[in-house]
């Protein structure tokens, strides 16, 4: 009975996702924006994993561990191109386009607080899947909000790439921590079942 909406959901939160991240993406790539960037690719990781999330739900408490520590280790690769993407910044400091910046930071809290919402109520159900979801879409909110500062600290403190440079790191960082709370998740579920 659970399942049925939290499916919905799971589908919902997966195709905003999907949007977002082609909207998000190619503002990155016109302003040079390595929060941006980071945040785009992890849109793209969090429909792929809203989308395992859905085809998972049915299966065994075993399967769905497993699945879990797949996601913990998928949820490193945004902070991975974010680390590339910053390294490349570093060398060449150009700061993005700060109205477009925070224009971008605002319309993905947007969405990620509605998936944050939608996801809330089931963070408990589904064992690591759901967590997984859950904290991505709640990590990304946090993420959007730090863009947003970032876009407006270029704007009217420090016109500079450091901001965004700085948002970026943190936006991996919040990524490898979300990672190691699924991969804990997903451990205690496979003890329980073994």
């Amino acid at each position: 009975m659970m399942n049925l909406p939290l499916r919905r959901i799971v589908l919902i939160v997966a195709l905003l996702n999907l949007a977002y991240f082609g909207i998000e993406f190619s503002v990155a790539l016109t302003i040079g924006s390595v929060s941006l960037f980071a945040d785009s690719v992890d849109f793209l990781e969090d429909a792929s994993v809203n989308l395992l999330i859905l085809l998972a739900l049915g299966w065994s408490l075993r399967a769905r561990a497993q699945v879990g520590m797949a996601l913990a280790l998928i949820l490193l690769v945004p902070g991975l191109a974010t680390l590339w993407t910053a390294w490349e910044k570093f060398n060449m400091p150009v700061p993005p386009q700060p109205v477009a910046l925070t224009l971008a930071g605002l319309g993905a809290l947007a969405v990620n607080l509605s998936c944050a919402y939608m996801l809330a109520a089931y963070r408990h159900h589904g064992g690591s899947l759901t967590k997984a979801a859950f904290l991505s879409a709640r990590n990304d909110a946090i993420a959007n909000i730090a863009i947003i500062a970032a876009g407006l600290a270029t704007a009217f403190l420090w016109r500079s790439a450091w901001p965004d440079l700085i948002v970026g790191l943190g936006i991996a960082a919040m990524n490898a921590d979300a990672a190691r709370e699924v991969w804990q998740a997903a451990r205690e579920e496979h003890r329980a079942e073994a």
